[in-house]
């Protein structure tokens, strides 16, 4: 290693050099500042900087008494994570294939013409119906936008607001998704704690106070817990943000036109940069990556000059398959069945869950329960494995995996109620063990 340089942006620059030629591979240990200063006969303060300015620019990271070192790609933990041999997959997160349409069968009807560069990027009989539903939930002006899926929409949302290092208010524990944008995006991450009725007002306060400059909120179907907000929870929310008007903040409504709870939303007139984001895939199909926008003017704007024509915008042929979906009554009528399905089969894992000692302190919405046991978690999960159940271990849903060690989460989905019996009193034998293992 042969960092050169007298200057702040010279001695940042020789880092990058030898990082782009490999001579610098990730995880590399920079010099302390005190030696690297005295090598180069510069001030400390000069070294300092230049650690400063590479880790803004995520080509380092700091690591405390571990010194400051070349950052590597963070390995992410992801959705759908395949279950080999014969375990029942209560892992997945993903939608019953069952209750989602046949795309194809509704990809040759209505009109559809090839376009061609410099045409709207948004389909208009999609920003008819996007409006409309829009409109329902939102009383201020407000602007359509398509993004390529919920997670795409978040990211240049952030983006398109913040730099990096700044810091996100995000649930705790939060969706997969949401901790990899962050980390890879370079933002720094607040988490907030959620309950029953989710993120809880004390706890966003003290985040927002402390310095964090967006939000990102699951007004329904939280994922991992399942849980919802509640008109009551919505206000003292509202109260808080209206005290923070500048802070932006994202709603992802992911789960909106199959879930059992009606949408409340945090977002106060005071808010000057806001977004509500719906998007298709857990109830059209996760390879629908497809997400409606709806945005304050200033926030459309910014998001619509990363989603151009002739660059990224998503593709017109998604857009109208999208919106022949939502148009069929055929649909319209799945999704009543999804609803209602969804919440049977969460309630009958948390009822089978409860008749044997275990509690799940309120009634989830969505595709998954949260379970939260008084042994270790991982401990938990590699024993069900054992016995035949796959399900994921609740510190891969949180920033700190110090945080939620008992927790699980199963995926209720596609849960039938002799599973939904027999799970249960699986993973009660399994707690009986791992009680008595001190585990």
């Amino acid at each position: 290693m042969r960092i050169r340089g007298t200057t702040a942006a010279e001695i940042a620059g020789s880092v990058r050099d030898q990082v782009a030629s490999g001579e610098l591979a990730p995880r590399s240990v920079l010099p302390p500042v005190r030696v690297l200063a005295a090598e180069l006969g510069v001030n400390r303060n000069t070294v300092a900087l230049a650690y400063r300015r590479l880790v803004e620019a995520g080509v380092a990271e700091t690591r405390g008494r571990g010194g400051t070192v070349i950052a590597a790609v963070p390995q992410l933990a992801r959705e759908g994570v395949g279950v080999g041999g014969d375990a029942v997959d209560l892992a997945s997160g993903n939608p019953d294939p069952e209750l989602l349409p046949d795309i194809l069968a509704v990809a040759g009807r209505g009109h559809y013409r090839q376009p061609l560069y410099g045409v709207p990027a948004v389909d208009a009989g999609l920003a008819e119906w996007a409006c409309a539903d829009f409109a329902e939930d939102i009383e201020q002006p407000f602007r359509t936008l398509v993004a390529h899926g919920a997670v795409d929409a978040t990211e240049r949302l952030l983006n398109a607001h913040l730099t990096r290092g700044d810091t996100v208010a995000i649930e705790d524990p939060c969706f997969l998704a949401s901790i990899g944008t962050l980390r890879l995006s370079g933002y720094r991450s607040a988490p907030v704690q959620v309950d029953g009725a989710g993120m809880r007002p004390d706890a966003l306060r003290a985040v927002l106070e402390d310095g964090a400059r967006a939000v990102v909120c699951t007004p329904r179907a939280h994922n991992p817990t399942g849980a919802s907000l509640t008109e009551e929870r919505v206000a003292g929310l509202r109260a808080v943000l209206a005290d923070h008007p500048q802070v932006l903040v994202i709603e992802d409504d992911h789960f909106s036109a199959v879930s059992a709870r009606p949408y409340y939303r945090i977002t106060p007139p005071t808010t000057a940069r806001w977004a509500l984001v719906r998007s298709v895939s857990k109830f059209l199909g996760p390879d629908l990556r497809l997400a409606l926008v709806a945005a304050d003017a200033e926030t459309a704007v910014r998001l619509e000059a990363r989603l151009s024509a002739g660059t990224t915008w998503v593709s017109h042929l998604l857009q109208h398959i999208v919106r022949e979906l939502l148009l069929d009554p055929g649909v319209l009528e799945l999704h009543e069945r999804a609803r209602e399905a969804y919440a049977h089969r969460s309630g009958l894992l948390v009822d089978r869950l409860h008749a044997q000692g275990i509690k799940v302190p309120y009634r989830p919405d969505g595709l998954n329960v949260w379970v939260e046991l008084d042994v270790d978690g991982r401990s938990a999960v590699e024993a069900l494995a054992q016995r035949g159940w796959a399900v994921r271990p609740g510190y891969l849903f949180v920033r700190d995996p110090s945080t939620h060690q008992g927790a699980i989460r199963v995926t209720s989905s596609t849960i039938s109620e002799p599973q939904a019996e027999a799970f249960a009193a699986e993973l009660a034998a399994v707690v009986a063990e791992l009680r008595t293992t001190g585990s």
